[in-house]
């Protein structure tokens, strides 16, 4: 048997050179270029290769981003494994600000609606209040829960705060004095998302028990909980309207990764689901009914891809995959025309929605 650098001399430079070729050609495929799938109106996949020439500004965060939330039409606050919080001008590719005070990974960013404030919770098991134009030190600390806080939802005046744990419980808060005013708790409801109804005293919840509780802060009690599904349900977002919302569900292998429709009015049944994801589905969102003439939403997946469905059909309108990113932790609306998507490996990607002439998604910048 000959030695390998023996054998390496007998390789033809030709063949050699047309490897290294082929690698190359791979690595800024891989770079430069993302694939995603359309649906078209007869059903039939299309697959299509899109150049994308997507821009790397400074990086927000050094580890995996776990969460992030558009302050403004400018700015995004984001947290992550490396403990900060920061706020990001994603138009301009700039840090903006940097917060630190946590002892342990980020977990969920809620914002005040038209201020400069927000909060962060951690593994830490506190609560954190940040102003924009303060000190770099919280303006606020909220401690009550004893394991990591899951949820984090601002009621629509502003006034109140509602936490979630994996202790099986919620904290209701007064924003200005930073004292809790009402606890309530249930056996197994492991938190996993909260999120506030636009216009009413009533807060969503996901749990690792399968179920989507619908809270009245008013007394901090059950108003009504959805039929269970089959997997854990990892995060919930209410339309602007306060009609309806959505859940998503974990899994592997195509079995639950799905997004699910919610009526919230007085039937309050599902109104659909929607399925092609491989991998649990961390985040969904309802999208600006500028985007298209139909209602539309999109999920993000730990199977590095996003997707935009039809609301009402549950069609998959199109497919984008973020090669690379790892799993995708948070999505969020940044303008009218892009989203926010968090991963495991490449921080935070800038997504930017096509409307013209057919309905399209392309990764824009990278940060």
């Amino acid at each position: 048997m000959l030695p390998l650098r023996s054998h390496l001399k007998r390789a033809p430079p030709q063949k050699i050179l047309c490897r290294f070729c082929a690698m190359m050609g791979k690595l800024q495929s891989k770079l430069k270029h993302s694939t995603y799938k359309y649906s078209r109106p007869d059903a039939i996949i299309e697959e299509r290769i899109q150049a994308t020439a997507f821009q790397e500004y400074s990086p927000a965060h050094s580890d995996t981003v776990s969460v992030v939330a558009a302050l403004n039409s400018d700015l995004c606050v984001s947290g992550g494994k490396d403990k900060t919080v920061v706020a990001y001008n994603w138009k301009t590719g700039n840090v903006v600000k940097r917060f630190r005070g946590h002892e342990h990974d980020i977990t969920k960013i809620a914002c005040l609606h038209k201020s400069n404030q927000f909060f962060s919770a951690s593994r830490d098991r506190m609560v954190m209040m940040w102003d924009l134009h303060g000190s770099s030190q919280p303006r606020q600390q909220f401690s009550g829960h004893a394991m990591v806080v899951t949820g984090l939802a601002v009621s629509p005046d502003s006034s109140q705060l509602c936490t979630g744990s994996r202790d099986n419980s919620l904290l209701l808060w007064d924003v200005g004095t930073g004292q809790c005013v009402e606890r309530a708790s249930v056996s197994r409801n492991l938190v996993t998302h909260l999120c506030w109804v636009p216009r009413e005293p009533y807060v969503l919840q996901t749990s690792e028990d399968k179920t989507i509780r619908l809270w009245d802060s008013r007394g901090l009690q059950v108003a009504h909980i959805f039929p269970a599904k089959q997997h854990i349900q990892t995060y919930c977002e209410v339309s602007e309207d306060g009609h309806r919302c959505l859940s998503c569900s974990n899994g592997f292998g195509g079995e639950g990764c799905e997004a699910t429709l919610w009526d919230l009015r007085q039937t309050r049944n599902r109104m659909c689901e929607y399925k092609g994801h491989f991998q649990t589905v961390a985040s969904c969102v309802f999208l600006p009914s500028a985007l298209a003439l139909k209602p539309i939403i999109a999920t993000s997946s730990h199977d590095c891809k996003v997707k935009i469905w039809d609301q009402d059909t549950g069609a998959c309108l199109l497919t984008l995959s973020l090669d690379g990113s790892g799993p995708l932790t948070s999505l969020a609306i940044g303008d009218t025309i892009s989203l926010l998507c968090a991963s495991f490996h490449r921080g935070i990607h800038l997504l930017q929605v096509d409307r013209s002439p057919t309905l399209g998604l392309r990764e824009v910048a990278v940060f």
